[in-house]
């Protein structure tokens, strides 16, 4: 099993885009009961790999409690570089 961050980081080179709550359902199933697995922690996870370059914000909305959700994707050069470094 992969570190959570390096799956978090994995999930977004396959998929078009994906919001915090997009990512903790996706791996809820391998990674349900880690900490870092709760809606903050993933999002502090999701900015920093953008503020590392590896995304980058797509769109935001609010969901249906009027939450904002921030969308992110891979763009082809974080892809690159996140799936050099993690197989």
């Amino acid at each position: 099993m992969k570190p959570l961050n390096y799956a978090i980081l994995k999930y977004f080179t396959t998929v078009e885009e994906a919001c915090a709550d997009d990512v903790i359902e996706a791996l809820k199933g391998q990674y349900g009961n880690f900490k870092g697995l709760r809606k903050p922690a993933v999002i502090e996870a999701v900015m920093t790999a953008e503020a590392n370059g590896l995304l980058e914000e797509t769109r935001y909305d609010l969901d249906k409690n009027k939450e904002l959700r921030v969308y992110y994707h891979a763009h082809k050069e974080g892809a690159d570089t996140i799936n050099s470094y993690i197989k």
